[in-house]
């Protein structure tokens, strides 16, 4: 395996588990670690400077102070209740993951539910969204888009590891929300570290000391690559306190998961709904394009090719996407 383990290291791959090149102490004493987030990071600021132009001004510098930016009303009143009626009513292949206390739906936005629901292939076809994506994102690339449920509460004694302050990766990458009900302050909000995403010397240096330990004797979400942060780790990196996002319906969030983020507390169980869109491509990439599944054709189809060739090969690379048939966003969960 020591072959791909160090072509790995030109990659997204993040364990310090499943890879001991990336746990390993000695190298990462050596600088291993800090040196594979400052060169993505490089990358990453270097592509995005290429594609600011095309970004709204108001939009790019409120991406670039807080490492995320929520966009009220980005769709004309009128025409959101007609999507998110349509959206609601829509019935396709769901896909289901329980964490903790959380079960989450998706339904691919797929050439199925684009047919039905044109509205849905108008929004995401829009240039200024496309733009901000792609800024986000670091590549002009289209992101894979799903209606997402989330339901809170469910019965449970685990604790939804979705609920503790991480970062997805070492590396940039888009998540973006686009709420179909409004999100209050106490009903698991989306909650971001503002400034987070930013490579700071007391970042980089909190990167440098977390890959010293021992991957074994800590929790295994942040052994596998997604660190997780508690408050006296932002008090050293002179981070700010969280801030839960509390936002009306028709109001689309984009962040850059490199920074700290958590689905907020909710004093009650919630059944929320979003059109939700993740991007994350190898950050050692140079170039902003060049990636064929983001055809025009293709890009919709992705979301269905992954979820059968994780059924495929489920013994070897897992399937936490449990189907559970035809149904609609809202629909009781299992």
């Amino acid at each position: 395996m020591l072959p791909v383990w160090i072509l790995q290291l030109g990659t997204t791959a993040k364990s310090f588990l499943d890879n001991p090149l990336l746990g390993s102490r000695r190298l990462n004493g050596w600088g291993l670690h800090r040196a594979r987030v400052k060169v993505a990071g490089a990358l990453c600021s270097w592509r995005r400077a290429r594609l600011a132009g095309k970004v709204r001004k108001d939009w790019r510098e409120a991406f670039d102070r807080d490492g995320f930016v929520a966009i009220e009303n980005v769709i004309p009143a009128e025409e959101f209740a007609a999507l998110r009626q349509a959206i609601l009513a829509y019935e396709g292949e769901a896909r289901e993951m329980r964490q903790g206390d959380a079960i989450t739906r998706r339904l691919a936005v797929d050439p199925a539910m684009l047919r039905v629901i044109p509205a849905l292939r108008r929004l995401l076809d829009r240039d200024d969204l496309k733009a901000l994506f792609h800024y986000v994102a670091g590549f002009r690339i289209a992101p894979l888009h799903y209606i997402q449920t989330i339901v809170t509460h469910d019965a449970s004694n685990e604790a939804d590891p979705q609920e503790s302050l991480h970062a997805d990766a070492f590396h940039s990458s888009l998540k973006s929300w686009l709420f179909l009900n409004a999100v209050t302050a106490d009903e698991a909000p989306f909650t971001f570290v503002p400034g987070s995403h930013r490579l700071t010397a007391a970042r980089l240096d909190w990167e440098y000391r977390r890959s010293l330990a021992d991957p074994r004797a800590i929790d295994r979400l942040s052994a596998r690559g997604s660190p997780r942060v508690r408050a006296g780790d932002l008090a050293e990196m002179g981070l700010p306190a969280p801030r839960p996002l509390a936002v009306p319906a028709n109001t689309l969030v984009v962040a850059d998961t490199l920074g700290f983020h958590a689905r907020g507390d909710s004093v009650r169980a919630i059944e929320r709904v979003e059109i939700w869109s993740y991007c994350r491509r190898n950050p050692f990439v140079p170039w902003l394009g060049g990636d064929l599944l983001s055809l025009p054709g293709l890009a919709e189809r992705r979301v269905g090719w992954l979820w059968s060739l994780r059924d495929r090969f489920e013994k070897v690379a897992g399937q936490p996407w449990r189907s559970v048939g035809i149904r609609r966003a809202v629909d009781s969960l299992d």
